[in-house]
């Protein structure tokens, strides 16, 4: 874990706020706004219980609701789009995931992306095992006209929706690995900036974020790179760890601009991954542990989470 105080700027250690001569990549950093927003952002999830809805992976749609819950927000799940749409009038934020697919997605799912698209609906896309399958990947296609607000997924999937979407070159690009990554977050720092930037470019308040989940999770809004430090590697010995990630990522879009949103939810998860590893006994107990944690933490516990930027 990084010493969190200070902040990591090129190959100079600064005071927080500051990095060189007060600018980053044309803007004043200010970390210490940053992390206030994250604190009120965990703030007004457990205080207002807002709600945002999923159409999410199958095997793990119990654990995206029960960390939705435990972060403090509300769930709904459902795979029909006249559904969705309407429940998109009162949800704060929306989560799709196409990790299990059914026949019937490949119309359904870019028609609520059109739907979210046209009324400036705020959403969430998982692109799990993108380009591994002709359907996923016209699914996944389709959603360029029609973008998510946040990205979030393994190096490997924002490298290949990257690619899919035609903002890298495929030489570029690495082979798709399903579910797992084959590729460190290192490798996706640029198809991760170029895919916020495009995200950002077709938002109507023109702001978007893309995390990438790893050894060191990684979050841009397309100008600026946040790495964050911490986690568990028990994280990968359950099912659905990902996807309630990105759950949960959606309850703070509900509340929170896109950047603050993904900045939270992985803090969160690292937090709460880090205890819940040091009460676990082994998968199971840890799945327990790890909502428990979500539960738990405190706003200023999230906010405080090691940081660094570059």
């Amino acid at each position: 874990m990084s010493d969190d105080s200070h902040v990591h700027c090129g190959t100079s250690i600064h005071q927080p706020a500051e990095c060189a001569d007060g600018q980053h990549q044309g803007g004043p950093l200010d970390l210490t706004s940053l992390r206030e927003s994250v604190a009120q952002a965990v703030r007004d999830v457990k205080s207002k219980t807002p709600l945002a809805q999923s159409f999410t992976n199958f095997v793990t749609i119990n654990l995206v609701a029960n960390a939705q819950l435990a972060a403090g927000g509300t769930a709904a799940m459902s795979f029909l789009p006249d559904d969705v749409i309407d429940t998109a009038a009162i949800s704060g934020a929306d989560y799709i995931n196409v990790g299990t697919l059914l026949p019937f997605y490949k119309d359904a799912l870019p028609q609520i992306a059109r739907a979210f698209h046209k009324n400036g609906h705020r959403w969430v896309l998982d692109p799990v095992a993108a380009g591994i399958g002709k359907t996923r990947t016209e699914i996944l296609r389709a959603f360029r006209a029609a973008p998510p607000t946040v990205v979030r997924g393994n190096a490997s999937e924002i490298i290949a929706l990257a690619t899919m979407w035609g903002l890298i070159s495929p030489d570029e690009a690495s082979r798709p690995a399903g579910v797992e990554s084959v590729d460190d977050v290192d490798a996706a720092v640029g198809p991760a900036k170029k895919l916020a930037q495009f995200l950002a470019d077709a938002a109507p308040e023109h702001q978007a974020a893309v995390a990438v989940s790893g050894a060191v999770d990684l979050v841009t809004d397309g100008v600026q790179v946040y790495r964050l430090p911490g986690g568990s590697a028990l994280m990968a010995k359950i099912t659905g760890a990902g996807c309630s990630l990105g759950g949960v990522t959606a309850t703070y879009l509900a509340v929170a601009e896109p950047l603050t949103a993904a900045l939270a939810a992985s803090l969160l998860y690292n937090r709460a991954g880090e205890i819940a590893e040091a009460k676990a006994e082994g998968p199971g107990s840890f799945q327990v542990h790890l909502l428990d944690a979500l539960w738990n933490l405190t706003p200023e516990q999230v906010a405080g989470s090691p940081i660094t930027v570059e």
